[in-house]
């Protein structure tokens, strides 16, 4: 019992919690509504004044209740419990507004965004504020029994909706840990391939230095540009997060491979693939990142563009960066995957290590686009 107690009371708040909105005090607005037109409508509601300053009264909780989760529950339940204690001793029947049943967000929110600890306090609280409920007002066990359920839906559900959520924001952060890990790979390969270059013409001006001085130097230029470029690419890697798992010495994919895309599917649209401008002697990291952007851009296309009969995958080297565009006429929007897709965050991940920007979206009436832009070169 030691290690399970011990979780729950070191389990942090849930990450950024939403502020308050327009729609929070909407939602005050028809509690407090609601509350008024009950006063009016019901004859046989018992202390009415008390009901309605109790029941709007504390409304104003909803707006903060995911911020400031625990306070609210405090503040709300432990009103309730002061009320009742004085029901009690001034011997007075319980409160009974239907609008009250508001309150059951409280529990939720409490749930779903405050800390262990919060949690296991703002739980006594309302098991204080429960007890002292039934004090007031017993009606038999079966009451008891559905009061208690009600409110343990309640808390389940804030519960499962926490789980959900760090489940897949663990997801996101693993898309985008393996998006790092092979970009530092694909880097890893290239600094390799020019390290490896430099040891060899080093070597060999070795061997010449005494027969060839004129070569020496030629190797000692070699060296310098060679090294010069295993600088900029070690630069890249900064901020890149790597696990060890051994290298990938097999060839990466770039540019050039985007052409094997094109042809037509047999169950899917046609992919005719376009490239211009400058796209050579690109650095190994954007080479790789076009490609792998571009190929991700076309799964997508075929797995989700329905009524599709062509996917343009268009490439355009400029002066200073890599402009890439991949769109196809299918139906827009209809079964194509959220902004928060997998395959996205992994391609916006990819292009914003490397510096630059990735965005997929409706292409207006006329289907999905899918466009990133990348820098020639990575600075560190």
């Amino acid at each position: 019992m030691i290690n399970p107690l011990r979780s729950v009371l070191d389990e942090p708040r849930a990450p950024l919690p939403p502020a308050p909105v327009w729609r929070d005090r909407v939602l005050v607005g028809v509690v407090v509504l609601c509350a008024v037109l009950e006063l009016a409508l019901r004859e046989d509601l018992p202390l009415p004044w008390l009901s309605l300053l109790m029941t709007a009264g504390l409304a104003p909780t909803l707006v903060w209740r995911r911020t400031h989760p625990f306070t609210m529950v405090a503040l709300a339940f432990g009103a309730i419990v002061v009320v009742d204690i004085g029901l009690i001793i001034g011997d007075e029947p319980a409160l009974d507004m239907y609008t009250t049943v508001y309150f059951l967000i409280l529990p939720y929110a409490l749930f779903r965004w405050a800390s262990g600890r919060e949690v296991l306090a703002g739980l006594a609280i309302i098991l204080v504020a429960a007890t002292t409920g039934f004090l007031v007002s017993w009606n038999g066990v079966g009451e008891l029994v559905g009061g208690a359920a009600v409110l343990m839906t309640s808390m389940a559900l804030g519960v499962t909706a926490r789980s959900q959520h760090d489940h897949r924001r663990r997801r996101l952060e693993q898309v985008k840990a393996e998006e790092r890990v092979g970009l530092a790979r694909e880097l890893h390969d290239t600094v390799a391939h020019h390290v490896s270059a430099i040891a060899i013409q080093a070597q060999a001006g070795r061997a010449l230095a005494s027969s060839r001085p004129a070569a020496s130097v030629e190797a000692l230029e070699v060296i310098e540009a060679e090294a010069s470029r295993a600088l900029a690419e070690m630069r890249a890697m900064v901020r890149v997060l790597r696990n060890q798992e051994p290298p990938d010495y097999a060839p990466q994919a770039g540019v050039a491979d985007l052409e094997r895309l094109a042809g037509a599917s047999a169950t899917g649209p046609r992919v005719e693939v376009k490239l211009s401008g400058d796209l050579a002697s690109l650095e190994a990291a954007v080479d790789a990142a076009v490609f792998r952007i571009g190929q991700e851009a076309v799964t997508n296309a075929l797995r989700h563009a329905r009524h599709a009969r062509l996917v343009e995958v268009c490439v355009e080297g400029g002066p200073s960066t890599i402009h890439l565009s991949v769109r196809d006429d299918g139906d827009p929007g209809q079964g194509r995957p959220t902004e928060s897709g997998f395959g996205i965050i992994g391609m916006v991940e990819r292009a914003t290590l490397l510096g630059g920007t990735c965005s997929a979206g409706p292409d207006g009436d006329r289907g999905w686009l899918v466009e990133a832009t990348l820098p020639r070169e990575v600075r560190g």
